[in-house]
């Protein structure tokens, strides 16, 4: 039985090693070049997150030819380098109730990325939510008190029913939270953990190049690794990368609602205060902010110099390890870029939180909002109501109209 074995292990050694597989892992020689064409969507999407100034440290990685490819594509045809909205939402206008879908980048992150930077800057100036005693001082604090609210009212149902203790639901109501912009910086790229890993990532990049030369004097694998870190960071230092990511006027007065839809847990309120960015703007993704001639031109350029790489690279037979570890860490650098979580102060959205207004039914929460500013409840009732409203709510809201027309009366008399 042991002979058999050995025999069997012997035979699959020589066949390992006649068709090539052990040489194959030794020195892997065309896997580079192949990974080097994909996972292009990845590279677009970290650029769009750390764009903004001439350094964009989104590192050397496999799919940058990909990338540069498509983007000529992009740039010759639609005239445009950014990717769009990877995260569905609206922006309503609080004063007019007129809505835009999102095209915007900041914006879809910024609801997307919600529930990570909520409380992040928070000040207490709330009012009184689903009791006298409850001060929803964060969001946080006031999604957990109506989630709670509507997990009291179903076991008590279940209970009075003689059914199992329900699970405790993950969402119920509405939040409201409202934010006050401060100064926006346009083309500012955000100098948080994602950024600073770019640039950390590239240096190492570098090290791990540098390995080849040191022991066996092989330069030519960080001579690939610096070609390819200085295309990448060429390639985000286009200034079109920040005009189309701000696309938009600033100090906006106007205050806007964001929210992912009906059904939404949260409807985010900014509040322009004349600092902040005009967000109708930046999520209609203004079509006039196209590439210029100057920047099409440089991104062929580009695209045939990352063509050219991809060929020299695939002539490589020795010391192939290396290079694939620095695609690896420029990937892994690029998926968390990508992906990672950011604050709006990241994206030059600076906000500072005013209050947060919950309540377990929605309609209830919005008749709150519109007490508290006249106009804006009634923004959201075509989002979170589309059908039509009972006899009670539509008398309510003809109560609450009267009195907005009453306070702009009284505003309009009074003057500046």
């Amino acid at each position: 039985m042991s002979r058999m074995i050995s025999k069997i292990l012997r035979t699959f050694s020589e066949y390992l090693s006649a068709s090539g597989f052990s040489t194959q892992w030794r020195t892997p020689s065309d896997i580079f070049s192949v990974l080097l064409i994909l996972g292009g969507d990845i590279v677009s999407r970290a650029l769009a997150q750390l764009a903004g100034s001439r350094l964009t440290p989104v590192a050397f990685s496999f799919g940058w030819v990909a990338f540069a490819v498509t983007t000529v594509v992009a740039a010759v045809g639609e005239k445009k380098l950014m990717p769009p909205a990877d995260f569905p939402c609206k922006v309503i206008n609080g004063e007019t109730g007129y809505i835009r879908d999102n095209r915007s980048w900041i914006i879809g992150r910024l609801v997307r990325d919600f529930e990570n930077w909520m409380d992040e800057q928070p000040r207490v100036h709330a009012k009184p939510s689903l009791s006298p005693d409850s001060n929803p001082n964060t969001v946080q604090k006031c999604v957990r008190e109506i989630i709670d609210a509507r997990w009291k009212a179903l076991k008590e149902k279940a209970k009075a029913e003689g059914q199992p203790e329900p699970e405790r639901p993950h969402k119920a109501g509405l939040c409201v939270s409202v934010y006050r912009a401060q100064k926006a910086i346009k083309s500012y790229p955000g100098y948080d953990t994602p950024y600073i890993t770019g640039i950390l990532t590239t240096i190492v990049q570098l090290g791990v190049a540098a390995i080849p030369f040191g022991l066996y004097g092989n330069w030519g694998i960080l001579l690939i690794t610096a070609a390819g870190i200085v295309l990448s960071f060429s390639t985000g230092a286009l200034s079109q990368w920040s005009k189309e990511k701000w696309a938009c006027r600033s100090g906006a007065k106007k205050t806007f609602v964001l929210t992912s839809g009906n059904g939404s847990q949260h409807a985010i309120v900014i509040q322009g205060n004349g600092m902040g960015l005009d967000l109708e703007d930046l999520a209609a993704n203004d079509p006039g902010i196209i590439a210029s001639c100057k920047t099409r031109l440089a991104i062929t350029a580009l695209a045939a110099l990352w063509i050219v790489l991809l060929i020299t690279a695939a002539g490589f037979q020795q010391d192939t390890w290396p290079l694939l570890a620095v695609g690896a860490l420029g990937i892994l650098q690029n998926a968390y870029a990508a992906g990672a979580s950011r604050s709006p102060m990241a994206f030059g959205v600076p906000l500072e939180f005013v209050e947060a207004i919950g309540e377990l039914k929605v309609m209830d929460a919005i008749f709150r909002v519109e007490n508290l500013y006249p106009c804006l409840g009634k923004s959201l009732l075509p989002i979170f109501f589309p059908g039509e409203l009972n006899e009670q709510e539509q008398a309510k809201w003809k109560n609450l109209d009267d009195i907005a027309r009453l306070k702009r009366k009284a505003e309009k008399e009074k003057g500046p």
